[in-house]
């Protein structure tokens, strides 16, 4: 989320300056741009796409998205539909649906053919919507979530702040040493090792989330006596390296909890 989300440098909660007016044509912005990786979708134990050419499409208010040549999709894979859409700022999207086996994704896989003034470099490229494939691989490890934005960053910091969380006015964890996450366009989250939490107050729950750079994030309720507050905190188990430094310490949700630093 690093260029048109949030507070990134094009996002709409942007928090830095220029020295140049930064407000694109109709107040959106695409930057397409080139991706050093190679890049591999599955679907029902088939390969549908393999690139080492792929294209990245930051667009404001999305996350980032893989654009493929069309050579490198299996187009014998492949159904058109009729199923199109408008964009104003791409042009006009056909869509085609993936069939493998039994199995098939209906329009999961669009692309622009005349994209013309809208933006013309997107013409001979097709992307995917990233959870209608079973598996998705950069290089060769397997990705979540959606693609990986290469302008976004996660750092884990060991601290000494301070940091009390209450509920209802309930103190449910104080710590002294945690770990503080720094990611991009995020609040900082404050991570709190599982002994300083306390653990009577805590319910299990069922849910669990995806984060391409963190992991699966599994999530602890709170039973503050009247109630049950669903989801209240999450930790991750096995996290990704990049967040191997929170592995099970408990984040509560700053905007539905006191989090109280330094005082």
């Amino acid at each position: 989320m690093a260029l048109t989300l949030g507070s990134g440098p094009f996002g709409e909660q942007s928090t830095g300056k220029f020295n140049f007016e930064v407000t694109p044509p109709r107040g959106h912005a695409l930057y397409l741009e080139d991706s050093p990786k190679r890049v591999r979708a599955v679907f029902n134990g088939e390969t549908v796409v393999d690139s080492r050419r792929v294209k990245l499409l930051h667009e404001t208010n999305h996350l980032p998205v893989y654009y493929f040549p069309e050579e490198d999709i299996r187009e014998d894979l492949l159904e058109p539909t009729d199923h199109h859409t408008h964009c104003p700022f791409k042009g006009d999207a056909s869509y085609r649906s993936v069939r493998v086996g039994d199995r098939t994704a209906e329009n999961v896989v669009w692309h622009y053919p005349e994209p013309g003034e809208h933006f013309a470099p997107l013409a001979g490229y097709a992307a995917f919507y990233h959870e209608k494939m079973d598996t998705w691989y950069e290089e060769d490890e397997e990705v979540f979530g959606h693609p990986h934005d290469p302008y976004h960053r996660v750092d884990v910091l060991e601290s000494s702040r301070h940091v009390k969380v209450t509920v209802g006015g309930e103190l449910v964890a104080e710590t002294q040493r945690p770990r503080l996450l720094f990611e991009t366009g995020l609040p900082v989250r404050y991570y709190i090792p599982p002994e300083d939490v306390r653990a009577d107050l805590l319910v299990p729950s069922e849910t669990h989330t995806v984060c391409p750079y963190k992991g699966i994030a599994s999530y602890r309720s709170v039973n503050t006596g009247d109630e049950i507050l669903g989801d209240l905190a999450w930790y991750y188990p096995e996290p990704l390296p990049e967040a191997v430094k929170v592995r099970d310490h408990l984040c509560f949700y700053g905007e539905r909890v006191e989090t109280e630093v330094d005082g």
